[in-house]
C-alpha cells in the first residue's frame, strides 16, 4: 500500500528525512512514531504529493507519487497537521464540496475526483459525519468548532470517499479521552473492513493499542520498522500473580524484584520453574507470562 526506497528531503542545509526506506502492507494498522521534528510530518506530506522529495521514491496502491497522484489519491484519505475548511460554511457543506472536488482541495486537504456519484453525495456525507460523531451539528459553521471537533470533521473530511487507504498525521489532536477512545474504535472496525492505515502520531499508548506495525523516526532516519510484538520484545523478567502475595514474597525471596499492577516483577527465573515451584509450596497462581517492554520502553531506547 505504502513503499518508500531513500527517500530523502533536504530544506537548504537541513536533513529533514534521510534515505527513509519504509513497507506498509495491505490490511495493516501501521503507527509512525517519532519526536517532535524527526520529520514525520514531513515524510507524510511527500507521502501525498503535497512536498516534493529531494531524491528516493514513493508509491502509493502501486502508484508512483508525485507523478501518478492523480490516479490515486481519490483511494486515499488524509488528515494532515489538522483540518483544511473554510470556517463560514457548514461541517456538511465543506464536506459536500470536498466529496465534489477537481485535483485539487482547501488548504493543505489532498483531493482527487470524486468516487462516487451526486446522487449518492448527501448519503456519504451524512455517513462520514454520523461517524466522527457531528451528525447533530453538521449544520453548523465550521467557524463555531472546537478544536476537537474540527479534528472530527477533519476525520470525516478522511472518510468521506470511502479509502481503501487512510493516511492520518496527529488524528486525536485535541480530543479529550472520549474523543480519544472513539476514534481509536473507529480506525479498527476500519481496518477490520479492509482499510489500511496508516497513523503518525507522538502518543505511544495510542499507537500500542491501535496499531499492529511501527516504524521509528528519529532525525530523519528510520531507526525500526517491525510488528509491534517482536518490538516489545521480553525483558528477562516474569510477571505473576498469586493468591497469596506474601507467601510468594517469602519463597521467592531476592528474586522479587518489585510489583507492577498487582503482579511480583521476578528475575532469574522462567514461567514454568516459578510456577512449579509455587504450586509445590501450595500457593495459587493466577497469572504468570513474561514481562514485555512497553512501546515507550523501546521508543526512547531508539531515540535517546
Amino acid at each position: 500500500m505504502i513503499t518508500t526506497r531513500n527517500l530523502t528531503k533536504r530544506f537548504g542545509r537541513i536533513t529533514a528525512v534521510d534515505s527513509v526506506s519504509l513497507t506498509v502492507h495491505q490490511g495493516e494498522r501501521y503507527g509512525f512514531l517519532g519526536p517532535n521534528g524527526s520529520g514525520k510530518t514531513t515524510t507524510v506530506r511527500i507521502l501525498l504529493g503535497l512536498v516534493f522529495a529531494t531524491s528516493g521514491e514513493v508509491e502509493l496502491l502501486g502508484h508512483s507519487v508525485p507523478r501518478q497522484a492523480r490516479e490515486v489519491l481519490g483511494e486515499v484519505g488524509a488528515l494532515v497537521e489538522g483540518p483544511a475548511a473554510y470556517p463560514y460554511l457548514s461541517g456538511r457543506a465543506n464536506l459536500r464540496l470536498l466529496d465534489s472536488a477537481g485535483p485539487t482541495g482547501p488548504g493543505d486537504a489532498p483531493a482527487a475526483p470524486g468516487t462516487g456519484s451526486r446522487r449518492t453525495r448527501r448519503r456519504r456525507v451524512d455517513e462520514a459525519l454520523e461517524r466522527v460523531g457531528l451528525a447533530d451539528i453538521g449544520r453548523r459553521p465550521v467557524r463555531t468548532y472546537s478544536l476537537g471537533m474540527r479534528q472530527r470533521l477533519g476525520l470525516a473530511q478522511a472518510l468521506v470517499r470511502s479509502p481503501r487507504l487512510l493516511v492520518l498525521d496527529e488524528p486525536t489532536n485535541g480530543l479529550d479521552p472520549q474523543g480519544i477512545y472513539e476514534v481509536r474504535e473507529l480506525l479498527v472496525s476500519l481496518n477490520e473492513a479492509g482499510t489500511t492505515i496508516f497513523l503518525s502520531s507522538h502518543l505511544l499508548a495510542e499507537v500500542e493499542r491501535t496499531c499492529t506495525r511501527v516504524g521509528v523516526l528519529h532525525r530523519g532516519r528510520l531507526v525500526a520498522q517491525d510488528d509491534l510484538d517482536a518490538l516489545r520484545g521480553p525483558t528477562g523478567r516474569t510477571l505473576v500473580r498469586v493468591d497469596d502475595t506474601a507467601a510468594a514474597r517469602r519463597l521467592l525471596g531476592a528474586q522479587v524484584a518489585g510489583d507492577s499492577n498487582g503482579r511480583l516483577v521476578l528475575e532469574g527465573t522462567t514461567v514454568a520453574e516459578v510456577t512449579a515451584r509455587l504450586v509445590r509450596d501450595g500457593i495459587g497462581v493466577l497469572e504468570a507470562a513474561p514481562e514485555r517492554r512497553t512501546l515507550e520502553q523501546t521508543v526512547l531506547e531508539l531515540t535517546s
